[in-house]
């Protein structure tokens, strides 16, 4: 599953030669035959819902290359990747390094451009701890699948100056919000040199104050290869009134000891498939 890198990504996936070349033979038709118009309709609007829904499923690939599991060469060994997004967070993310140190893992932030601005010291703590740290846009928007190729490209490149400034890393990885895009964002990612990350299962720890619960979605069916999601920002609270990914690490980690899996960086997980 090891992605190839940007110079050889046409950035237009298969679906979407295909729309365009849809579009072309319902116009062709439409014009050879007028009377189908009805039906030329119906195809192209049939075109659009498809093309909605691959970007309304954040796991899809028909929008372009998309990670969901780590490449197999860096999953056969026994390698996970924790992914923490939509921070840094200076009331969250500081316990989320410790209790990453105390079990001596690494993990992969997905962080937003205005809070890394807003936070350059605990940017550059990420990175200093070995932690990944990648482009998650620079606002976060709602609407972020409905922007068009010139509003991606800023929302993109912003985040990525962003993470460049505080740290002098440059990100490597892309998450859309919400994992929500549109077939705008696969150009706009290859020209940046940025590969697409969703994941293989989430907690829902947004809205889900449970830490059991949430531990029970990460750890289902856990295995090598899995890239799990958990938030540092925008976390759910507990009962107690603690960000729900405190409580939900510990046992997670210790899980992830007890299968005998590794958490490795999505960085260090590609360079060591490109080595296979």
């Amino acid at each position: 599953m090891a992605e190839p890198s940007s110079q050889h990504r046409s950035g237009t996936s298969g679906l979407i030669r295909g729309s365009v070349a849809w579009h072309a033979a319902a116009a062709a038709v439409t014009l050879v035959r007028p009377h189908w118009w009805r039906w030329s309709l119906c195809a192209v609007v049939a075109d659009h819902l498809l093309l909605t829904a691959a970007g309304l499923w954040p796991r899809s690939c028909l929008l372009g290359p998309n990670w969901t599991r780590l490449p197999a060469a860096a999953g056969g060994a026994g390698a996970i990747a924790i992914t923490i997004d939509d921070g840094p967070d200076p009331e969250v993310t500081p316990h989320v390094l410790a209790l990453l140190e105390r079990h001596g893992a690494r993990a992969t932030f997905f962080c937003i451009g205005e809070r890394v601005a807003r936070h350059p010291g605990l940017a550059r703590e990420i990175v200093r701890c070995g932690h990944g740290i990648e482009n998650h846009s620079q606002r976060h928007l709602q609407r972020f699948s409905l922007l068009g190729p010139r509003a991606l490209a800023r929302e993109i490149g912003c985040a990525q100056q962003a993470i460049a400034a505080a740290t002098g890393e440059v990100a490597q990885f892309f998450r859309a919000p919400a994992g929500l895009r549109n077939p705008f964002l696969e150009p706009v990612l290859a020209r940046a040199g940025l590969r697409l990350v969703s994941w293989t299962r989430r907690g829902f720890d947004t809205v889900n104050g449970s830490a059991p619960r949430v531990l029970g979605k990460l750890t289902r069916h856990l295995a090598d290869g899995d890239i799990l999601l958990l938030h540092d920002g925008h976390a759910a609270r507990t009962a107690a009134g603690g960000a729900v990914i405190l409580e939900v690490l510990p046992p997670l980690l210790a899980a992830v000891t007890a299968a005998r899996l590794t958490p490795v960086t999505l960085r260090a997980a590609a360079d060591r498939a490109g080595r296979h």
